[in-house]
């Protein structure tokens, strides 16, 4: 098999096939064959929290799997605003992706990471080929793309019918514990994340620290009286 020189943080595509680590997280990957895996220039990259992994770019030469952590995806508008439509999981595949390649059209996203995260890169047109010619990725492919965008359908239909106050507390609270109350995020990309402009959201937070409720830093919030911000969404 062919041997691919590594950058920091890569693996070979050697080690990839054999790797039951990586073979745990995307199972169905255990179909290709080697000649399949040596032709895709398979390539695991690690990147740190906040960075971008992903975007229209890479979209045009690879295809990505999750590995660990959570990664963000967020629509960029023409004005250069974003809104996250979607989380990604170890395992699962960004639905856009695979529907911007079928149809040959650019990639409209972003993925960035909002934890630590490794992620498996293929070539662009290994990754539409195995969807195409082996069942098990062509199913789960599909299942990760059904989910995905009936999840993205749940998040417009909370956008339009949750008031901003519970949507803005659900995400701190979600992104949180009464272990782990700290919450690196900046109010831009708290926006993104619900759907609403940076300033409002300030605007929300300062109230909040006006009660008592949460404390803010840049780039930062801390949940101080969870049991209150609960109270504000019924849990």
């Amino acid at each position: 098999m062919k041997k691919y020189e590594l950058k920091d943080g890569e693996r070979s595509m050697t080690s990839i096939v054999t790797d039951k680590q990586v073979l745990e997280v995307l199972p169905y990957l255990r179909a290709v064959c080697p000649e399949d895996w040596a032709e895709a220039q398979p390539e695991v990259r690690r990147f740190p929290a906040k960075s971008r992994l992903f975007q229209r770019e890479e979209a045009t030469s690879f295809g990505m799997f999750l590995l660990s952590g959570i990664a963000r995806i967020s629509q960029i508008g023409e004005d250069g605003s974003e809104w996250v439509v979607n989380k990604l999981t170890p395992g699962e595949i960004c639905a856009l992706l695979v529907i911007s390649g079928l149809s040959g059209r650019d990639y409209p996203a972003a993925i960035e990471a909002e934890t630590e995260v490794e992620a498996l890169f293929v070539t662009k047109l290994s990754f539409l080929r195995w969807v195409q010619e082996y069942e098990p990725i062509r199913r789960t492919v599909f299942g990760s793309l059904l989910d995905g965008i009936m999840r993205m359908g749940e998040q417009l239909q909370t956008r339009q019918t949750k008031p901003l106050d519970m949507r803005l507390v659900e995400a701190l609270l979600s992104s949180t514990s009464e272990c782990h109350p700290l919450l690196q995020m900046t109010h831009n990309e708290l926006a993104a994340e619900i759907g609403t402009a940076r300033e409002v959201v300030s605007r929300a937070l300062r109230r909040y620290h006006r009660q008592g409720w949460v404390e803010t830093g840049r780039g930062w919030v801390r949940i101080t009286r969870r049991n209150e911000l609960e109270a504000l969404i019924g849990d």
